[in-house]
């Protein structure tokens, strides 16, 4: 029986990474297992191993268009999208390269949706019944989204496909953007590459538990003006052996002169505790250039009204935002809203007060829990809150959870709402639930001597070992939280900035990364990774 999010005794056994209404019935054809029988020099391949709930004869990922609609037995079904091939399919054939093979060779399998539910058996005919708009066919819309050079005006057309799931036409769409949008020239003057010297200018207290550090550069060279809201990677050389590694929100106006980070001290925290405790003006540490894709959109600065959310030090980039208005005297509609636990832990509460002071149609609402609560959909709903607003949430996983399904609710866009986490985001591991994660430790086993890999948020450095498989496997032996990178479905190779060092692939990308960038990990990303080479 073919029901909306599966097939009756074959659902699907990885939730985090599949099923829905889109992706409820997989297909893979014979033909495709006899293409791989003799390119792999393989034997043993039987049908079902591909994951596929249908195994075809025909329907060829070169001839099948997204939107087509197909009858089987009683059932109807429409073709939503490609296939994803996550990591799995190559652990089961014990094949790595799969991933990229089925790309490369055209050969992804495809999704479908059911339109209309009802029994289906081995045998039954395949009657097409109707054909996609703009007919681009499976391995079409794969390779427009996973190979370079890329056609314009095909993409143009796979986001006008209304069949296509809503993942990959988002994909879609920033694709198309970058092209019709692409980066104002000279935005990275002023970068550096690896890690420099700034030194310590000034050390501001800011709460009970907030410290600001102002850095500057060594040499007194000027630095990368960053965009407001990026942050700073820091390498602590003092601090402990291996150097810890982490990542500040930068708090101030954009600057090429000096850069301000704000940072909340932990209790158990060695680098929070070195900078609160033992850094002294005159010192340096070293820094990785600005970075970051969560800031004030430039196009965005005299647009719709801007809504700036935060939580605890949460509040350090969208300050930095605030920042950023004040300085252009900006016109458009301002709504603060920040919580903290009290007014003795309230870092910046003068500085945004007379920031927005001096902004005509600003509004500034503040809450402490430990009086009034936690922020909820009904307190935000009170506000009026204009729903046709650019949203910028920052602070812990759930605040941020919780804050952006409420505004959700109230009626804002989703795609206007910008998100940056402070900590690790909680793990997904599909097929386990209820389960305590342990925290982050150290892996069991002999001590590695290869390079460091540093997860940042999870306060971790391991050095690495030759014979792990993987950074994913590592994640795990240490029990650092990893999670599927896509909820649409649309798992996108994820390219992560490389501070310093070299990188090699084995094997090759089928696109290589943009400049300064590694790929790590295409299906199931570490959520805070530092690699120090």
């Amino acid at each position: 029986m073919a029901r909306k999010l599966n097939i009756d005794g074959d659902g699907q056994g990885d939730l985090g990474g599949h099923g829905g209404e889109m992706r409820a019935v997989l297909v893979y054809q014979r033909q495709s297992y006899d293409f791989w029988r003799s390119h792999l020099g393989r034997d043993d391949l039987e049908y079902g191993q591909f994951g596929e709930n249908f195994t075809v004869d025909g329907l060829t990922d070169d001839e099948v268009h997204i939107g087509d609609r197909y009858r089987i037995g009683e059932a109807e079904f429409e073709v939503s999208q490609p296939r994803v091939t996550c990591y799995r399919v190559g652990m089961r054939l014990g094949e790595p390269r799969l991933p990229s093979l089925l790309v490369a060779h055209h050969r992804p399998g495809f999704y479908l949706r059911v339109i209309t539910e009802g029994p289906v058996r081995a045998g039954d005919e395949i009657a097409r019944t109707r054909v996609g708009r703009h007919r681009m066919s499976v391995a079409a819309i794969d390779a427009l989204l996973y190979l370079p050079d890329r056609d314009v005006g095909r993409l143009r057309e796979a986001v006008d496909i209304p069949a296509l799931s809503q993942g990959w036409q988002g994909s879609f769409r920033e694709l198309l953007d970058a092209v019709e949008h692409p980066a104002p020239a000279g935005s990275d003057s002023g970068r550096w590459t690896g890690f420099r010297p700034l030194r310590v200018s000034r050390i501001v207290s800011e709460s009970a538990t907030v410290s600001s550090i102002h850095l500057a550069a060594d040499d007194g060279a000027p630095l990368a003006s960053p965009e407001p809201g990026q942050y700073l990677t820091l390498r602590l050389a003092d601090a402990a052996d291996p150097p810890p590694v982490r990542t500040y929100s930068l708090s101030s106006a954009p600057s090429d002169a000096e850069y301000r980070i704000s940072v909340k001290r932990e209790a158990h925290g060695v680098a929070s505790t070195y900078l609160h405790a033992r850094l002294r003006v005159g010192d340096t540490v070293e820094a990785a250039a600005p970075r970051g894709d969560f800031f004030l959109s430039p196009e965005d600065h005299e647009a719709a009204p801007v809504l700036l959310l935060s939580a605890g030090v949460g509040v350090t980039p969208v300050l930095a935002m605030l920042h950023a208005l004040a300085a252009r005297r900006s016109r458009r509609e301002i709504w603060w809203l920040h919580t903290a636990r009290s007014a003795t832990e309230h870092a910046f509460a003068v500085e945004a007060h007379q920031l927005l002071d001096g902004l005509d149609g600003s509004h500034e609402h503040v809450y402490y829990t430990a009086a009034t609560g936690r922020l909820d959909h009904d307190t935000l709903a009170a506000l009026g809150l204009p729903v046709h607003a650019t949203a910028y949430l920052c602070g812990p996983g759930p605040f941020m959870t919780a804050m952006r399904d409420a505004l959700v609710r109230i009626g804002l866009d989703p795609a206007r709402i910008h998100t940056e986490l402070f900590g690790a985001l909680p793990p997904i591991n599909p097929g386990l639930t209820g389960a305590d994660a342990p925290a982050p430790h150290q892996p069991p086993g002999a001590t590695g001597t290869g390079p460091r890999v540093t997860f940042a948020r999870s306060g971790l450095t391991v050095p690495w070992r030759d014979d792990r498989a993987s950074v994913l496997e590592l994640a795990e032996a240490c029990d650092v939280p990893t999670r599927w990178s896509c909820r649409t479905g649309v798992c996108h190779t994820c390219q992560t900035p490389v501070l310093s060092g070299t990188v090699r692939y084995g094997p090759d990308p089928l696109e290589p990364p943009s400049p300064g960038t590694a790929l790590v990990c295409c299906a199931r990303p570490v959520t805070d990774l530092v690699l120090d080479l």
